[in-house]
């Protein structure tokens, strides 16, 4: 599986948004195979991520995303919303976690 942390430059915001959800799958125990890596918005096609997590005012910007698997975060540095919006696409896909 493979997560895209996306922001306007594919530079800070989703870099940083990438280490959150690294950390996380890492204190979580997740120890199924899931890469998270970070891009910026204008170059981002359905075919590079499983799941996309970009700030919500970027919704726009990713419209052409399938939706049912673009994550839309109302704050970047919030990490129990990411913690929220990742154990749940864990849950749904079974995959185990703590």
């Amino acid at each position: 599986m493979k997560f895209l942390c996306i922001c306007q430059s594919g530079l800070g915001s989703s870099f940083m948004v990438q280490m959150n959800i690294q950390n996380l799958l890492n204190s979580e125990g997740v120890t199924e195979e899931i890469s998270v890596e970070h891009a910026d918005v204008g170059s981002t096609t359905a075919d590079m991520a499983d799941y996309f997590f970009v700030e919500k005012t970027l919704g726009d910007a990713v419209s052409g995303l399938p939706q049912d698997r673009v994550v839309l975060l109302n704050s970047l540095i919030d990490q129990n919303e990411v913690k929220a919006a990742v154990n749940k696409i864990l849950d749904d896909n079974n995959i185990a976690h703590d």
